[in-house]
């Protein structure tokens, strides 16, 4: 049976705030703290068990082997020895924000009726930019079936952030839909990571009739690094901050020409500030339909803290809007270092019988995760520690762990 999965990245045991992202506001913000990723781990688990409450079908995609000793190697140097900059982003667990892993066009959408996933090459940040090929390994393993295509990154310079830039809507999720990839543009003081020609190429090589859309300047200026901070799509609704897009109007115009029964829910500036919609991350929720089909929100803690959201999402629950519910997550962990709920997840639409089991889970499973987490994980990771080779030591012993507990291990050296 044909639904949306959601395949959520396991926050990785080097989780730690080395701020190597401008433009993420949080991320930058909170530069030099200390992280915990034993609790970010378990938060992570914590929303998947949540989602699997709310009737969901639930997947996942794995920390890759930190440090990257193989891309420390091509650029001639090893983590003992390489500069600090170099060893922080060798370091990074950012593959746990699996928004960013692939762009994903159901099989209803495609020329050849198949579900095509593109790698996203992330090009723009040296610390991401390593990610692609441990990703792809994954990715070839998940949706090795006949029903899915699965495709290497759009080469650089073209750079490519996957499905954060990337939504789609439809009358339901085995029906055509429509496409929309969202570009930026530079220019401004934070980098536009999504660039026009991928988007393009990424819809030519699916063969999907895309709709391409220019995020706004002013989005990328406040922080929205990607679209996914101001914009979130689910069938057919959209919620959309008012400065999200540059000339809104057109593209809303587009979209109804397309799908007419489209519901958009637009926030004003007027009610929540860029500011605040971006340091709630009230867009970076997970959108969802529950099987009795309620339309849900899935927002972070910090979107209930933050009074401008919350009145507005009270609001609409008030009336009459699409939106029917609200479920709240904690995350603070990865929001502290610019990922929301949004942000930790990658929807496939697909048959889950055509999915390698061992990337499903049940609540059993999310168990035997949660035991690996709490015996293998660093309770907390000083910035000023990352060159403790006994840290090192047990960040690769917990990567191990981890694949040997979910039968994996032939992930270990990829």
């Amino acid at each position: 049976m044909i639904r949306e999965i959601n395949f959520d990245g396991i926050v990785g045991p080097s989780h730690n705030y080395a701020g190597l992202s401008p433009g993420n506001l949080a991320a930058t913000g909170n530069a030099g703290a200390t992280s915990h990723p034993r609790a970010a781990a378990l938060q992570g688990l914590a929303k998947m068990r949540a989602n699997l409450a709310l009737g969901l079908t639930q997947g996942i995609l794995l920390p890759h082997p930190r440090p990257d000793h193989a891309w420390l190697t091509r650029l001639a140097t090893d983590y003992a020895h390489a500069p600090s900059h170099l060893r922080a982003q060798a370091l990074s667990a950012s593959p746990m924000w699996a928004a960013n892993a692939a762009t994903v066009s159901p099989a209803a959408d495609t020329a050849d009726g198949r579900c095509h996933l593109t790698v996203a090459n992330l090009g723009t940040m040296p610390h991401r930019s390593h990610e692609w090929p441990a990703t792809l390994a994954q990715l070839l393993l998940a949706f090795a079936h006949p029903s899915f295509a699965v495709h290497a990154p759009i080469p650089p310079p073209f750079g490519d952030e996957g499905a954060a830039n990337h939504m789609r809507l439809a009358e339901a999720h085995d029906a055509p839909g429509v496409e929309v990839f969202v570009y930026g543009e530079g220019g401004g003081h934070f980098p536009a990571r999504q660039h026009r020609e991928a988007s393009a190429a990424v819809a030519r090589r699916h063969g999907v009739d895309a709709l391409l859309v220019r995020q706004s300047a002013e989005a990328i200026a406040a922080g929205a690094f990607h679209n996914d901070v101001v914009a979130v799509a689910n069938l057919q609704v959209l919620l959309a901050h008012e400065q999200a897009f540059d000339d809104r109007q057109r593209f809303f115009d587009a979209l109804r020409a397309r799908l007419p029964s489209v519901e958009i829910v637009e926030v004003p500036a007027a009610a929540v500030s860029l500011e605040d919609a971006i340091r709630s991350y009230l867009f970076n929720a997970q959108l969802v339909t529950l099987p009795d089909g309620t339309t849900t929100l899935i927002v972070p803690a910090e979107a209930r803290a933050t009074p401008s959201v919350w009145s507005w999402l009270q609001a609409h629950l008030a009336g009459n809007g699409p939106i029917r519910r609200v479920e709240v997550v904690d995350v603070r962990e990865s929001m502290a270092n610019g990922g929301g709920p949004a942000c930790l997840r990658l929807r496939v639409v697909a048959d889950p019988a055509t999915v390698d089991p061992r990337f499903l889970v049940d609540d059993a499973r999310i168990d035997r995760i949660a035991g690996v987490v709490e015996e293998h994980w660093p309770a907390a990771i000083a910035f000023n520690s990352i060159g403790d080779p006994d840290l090192i030591a047990q960040i690769e012993r917990a990567y191990r762990a981890l694949l040997a507990a979910l039968d994996l291990v032939e992930l270990i050296d990829r």
